[in-house]
């Protein structure tokens, strides 16, 4: 059997439930090492190369028409994720099973998955926000995956998770630190990356449900 294909079926199925039971009881998850130690490290390597050969683009805010670059609310830059390496076909398929599993057992439709590499550079952040654009939830549930290696506490660059119902009053607050994984509604979670003090690594995802008219995905990526 191909390593990657031995991944996808060995995801861990107590881990899974248990992101299921928070995703219900309180609209987010946090577990370390939940992702495999070998594929973070697979994916930062990757991650670092495409920061050194700057081939990441400065991500924005909003989308089509109203996107637009603002260094004062967000600082990192992002790669789409593709499946041109062994590492990353096995991260999007691993995440195909947390779909199948959400899909299962909440009733969701979610029917497809993107994400982005994301490097911090020191002094970047991303203030306060909501993943679910207003008007458009096709955006179900978020996922984050953290690639750094034994991630300092006085480095920064935690997500900070908010409660749905109080928006000032912090649920979480995430170390990202590599094989720790973040699960949250998109649409009703607020969150924030703080200020980080080192190159911070991550892959920021987007489980989606089709709310398109007239055969038309909404929106394209």
């Amino acid at each position: 059997m191909r390593q990657r294909d031995a991944f996808a079926t060995d995801l861990p199925r107590e881990r899974l439930a248990e992101l299921v039971d928070a995703l219900v009881e309180k609209g987010w998850y946090v577990g370390e090492d939940f992702l495999p130690a070998e594929l973070c490290a697979e994916l930062y390597q990757e991650l670092g190369a495409m920061a050194d050969r700057d081939a990441l683009d400065a991500a924005g805010i909003g989308r089509g028409q109203e996107h637009a670059l603002r260094r004062d609310i967000r600082g990192d830059a992002i790669r789409w994720l593709d499946r041109e390496s062994q590492a990353r076909r096995r991260y999007l398929e691993a995440m195909g099973e947390l779909q199948q599993a959400l899909n299962q057992a909440l009733f969701l439709g979610l029917f497809e998955y993107e994400a982005h590499f994301a490097h911090y550079p020191p002094g970047a952040f991303y203030r306060r926000h909501l993943d679910s654009f207003r008007g458009r939830a096709n955006r179900v549930v978020s996922t984050v995956g953290y690639l750094n290696p034994g991630w300092p506490a006085e480095a920064g660059g935690e997500m900070v998770i908010f409660d749905a119902e109080d928006p000032e009053c912090e649920v979480a607050r995430v170390r990202p630190q590599a094989g720790t994984f973040a699960c949250f509604l998109s649409a009703s979670m607020p969150h924030e990356v703080l200020p980080t003090r080192l190159p911070r690594a991550s892959i920021a995802g987007w489980f989606r449900r089709n709310a398109s008219l007239g055969g038309l995905v909404d929106p394209a990526r």
